[in-house]
């Protein structure tokens, strides 16, 4: 019985009918004059309209929690749909089901979010989207390495990578096509910034395409060297090959008593064999073998290249520093093809050192936040001179007596094949970096 009376007074359309009830009498009462009832019967109606006013707050409250188990991603909440009145069972219900849907909504919107963050990670080129008060919307991987940067949240982070490159980006406008440079410990980056904008929800955005043009012209430069060498041993190997060839058989039926035309026949043989290997040393810049990478770790393969680089050269008054963070670093790149880079390296590190007898090379081999593996390799000889450093790696350039000129330029392609990169660091000593990405 008590149950029953419980669950009709929680009717929805009993307390309505209750508070009409009370308002009537009440409004009859104050006709008829009898004030006495009038004021209990008021009270009455008071206290049945406060009475409608608590399940209407049981109903928001529940509306209340939903709404804060949403914003919290708290899917556990879940309100009875077996107790209570009809009423209340079919709210319950509908709230659960409200509380399903925008799940799901938020869920998939999660997804998408996260879904098109992937596509602008594979992108190749830098992107940016930025609020006219400079703050960083979205951003990709590559963005955040071109511009060495951890966190971005604001334009105004850029004034530590370079001031006149956060000037132009956060001054850039809709169909502007911008290039700068700046220096970091990857050395000079040379961006080129295409801008364009969108209105998303009434707000103006940027959208800044970054990138790196380094690449491209390093590309495109090392292979017209590539051509050109081809070019030019093919003809000179076409040129020299029937000469030296003609002048050995002369040199066969040439009589003993012409020994001044005997001797002319064995400078030319011995000059036109002697510029087919010199031409030969050059068809190697263009001949390196496609990587075939692999997993080894740095420590061993260091000290690997100390001692090797110690049998090859006369170096007992050089020190030898190598640094790995962490200890256990692996790479996973060419081990023979990183090799010839590294011996070469070292090779040049011996000969800018000379006599001196201070002498310290320094490799150091660590990773950084965009999980690519660097290697330094560091001395304290005799500089690269300024006006010297912008052409080492232009393929047949030497300051070296006797040198070749190709030892950088083989090194640089290699790196490229190895899809990474080698550069040369202004500082007080002479610094090269190998990014494996």
């Amino acid at each position: 019985m008590r149950n029953r009376f419980r669950s009709l007074t929680n009717r929805y359309t009993f307390r309505m009918l209750l508070t009409l009830c009370l308002g009537v009498a009440t409004t009859l009462l104050f006709v008829n004059g009898s004030f006495v009832w009038m004021g209990i019967s008021t009270c009455a109606l008071l206290w049945s309209i406060w009475w409608q006013l608590q399940g209407y707050r049981s109903h928001t409250r529940r509306l209340l929690f939903l709404i804060d188990a949403l914003e919290n991603n708290d899917q556990t909440l879940h309100f009875s749909e077996e107790q209570g009145t009809s009423e209340s069972k079919q709210i319950n219900r509908s709230l659960n089901r409200v509380g399903r849907i925008l799940y799901q909504v938020k869920a998939e919107t999660a997804r998408r979010e996260k879904y098109y963050e992937l596509i602008l990670d594979c992108v190749n080129s830098g992107l940016l989207v930025l609020n006219d008060n400079g703050a960083v919307y979205q951003k990709n991987s590559e963005a955040m390495r071109l511009l060495g940067l951890n966190i971005f949240t604001h334009v105004r982070q850029l004034n530590k990578v370079d001031k006149l490159l956060m000037e132009k980006i956060e001054h850039c406008r809709p169909g502007e096509k911008l290039q700068t440079s700046f220096s970091n410990e990857r050395g000079t980056v040379n961006l080129f910034i295409r801008v364009s904008d969108i209105t998303v929800q009434n707000e103006h955005l940027r959208i800044l395409s970054l990138n790196d043009i380094n690449t491209e012209l390093d590309e495109k430069e090392i292979d017209s060297w590539i051509r050109l060498t081809r070019v030019l041993t093919h003809e000179i190997m076409n040129a020299i090959t029937p000469i030296t060839s003609l002048s050995d058989t002369l040199l066969s039926l040439a009589t003993p008593g012409n020994e001044e035309i005997r001797n002319g026949l064995q400078t030319i043989s011995t000059t036109g064999k002697g510029l087919l290997a010199f031409v030969e040393s050059y068809r190697r810049f263009t001949r390196i073998p496609s990587p075939e990478p692999s997993l080894f770790y740095l420590k061993p393969f260091l000290d690997r290249m100390i001692e090797l680089a110690r049998h090859q050269n006369n170096c007992s008054h050089i020190t030898f520093r190598v640094e790995i963070e962490p200890a256990d670093l692996i790479l996973y790149a060419d081990e023979n093809l990183i090799t010839q880079v590294s011996v070469n390296l070292l090779k040049n590190a011996i000969q800018a050192i000379g006599t001196q007898p201070d002498g310290v090379i320094t490799l150091r081999a660590y990773g950084n936040a965009a999980e690519e593996v660097l290697i330094e390799f560091r001395n304290n000889g005799k500089p690269i001179p300024p006006d010297v450093a912008p052409h080492i790696f232009i393929p047949f350039f030497t300051t070296k007596e006797g040198g070749s000129g190709i030892g950088l330029s083989i090194s640089r392609q290699i790196m490229r094949l190895s899809g990474g990169s080698i550069v040369l660091l202004p500082d007080k000593e002479t610094r090269f970096v190998l990014t494996f990405n």
